[in-house]
């Protein structure tokens, strides 16, 4: 019995000390950016989602930008996500790239914002620097980003949240 409870002892230890170390590993990496004018694409990983990636598990719905906004997008997209706890890292006229850290370990995460005003959608992307699954707190943190932008835009244009304007581009 003893020995089990010290092998258990020793098991938690390295375990804690292995998220430790990916912890402070995923501090010294950066987001990918832009790749030939577009998101990078998930690895093939669980822990990533991309409006600019179609496949069925790290897809996520871009939003749609509202036909003549009667608000200005960029600086409410900063906002939001300072409101959500992230840290603008880069941004530049159609890309912003924040960074989130999870309070137990502090893994960094990425989330970046690609403004296509072509076809007036703004893609997400929300990623795991390291490791392989999440738990799905990058789509979570995506939907929860999406969620409170269309609040603060529609409060902003005076629209109730449910009946934003769409361009019907997807």
């Amino acid at each position: 019995m003893k020995t089990a409870l010290i092998t258990l002892a020793i098991i938690i230890v390295a375990v804690a000390a292995l998220f430790l170390i990916l912890g402070v590993m995923s501090k010294s990496g950066k987001a990918p950016g832009l790749i030939d004018g577009r998101l990078s694409q998930c690895p093939d990983k669980p822990n990533c989602v991309c409006s600019e990636q179609k496949t069925a598990s790290h897809y996520i719905e871009p939003l749609v930008i509202p036909e003549n906004p009667t608000f200005d997008i960029f600086p409410a997209l900063k906002n939001t996500i300072q409101e959500m706890g992230g840290h603008i890292e880069i941004e530049s006229d159609n890309y912003i790239a924040a960074t989130f850290s999870s309070a137990l370990f502090g893994f960094i995460d990425d989330l970046e914002i690609r403004i296509d005003s072509m076809q007036k959608v703004i893609h997400i992307r929300s990623a795991s620097r390291v490791g392989h699954s999440d738990m799905g707190v990058n789509r979570k943190r995506a939907e929860l980003f999406k969620d409170l932008y269309i609040q603060r835009v529609s409060e902003q244009a005076g629209v109730s949240p449910g009946r934003m304007p769409e361009s019907g581009a997807h």
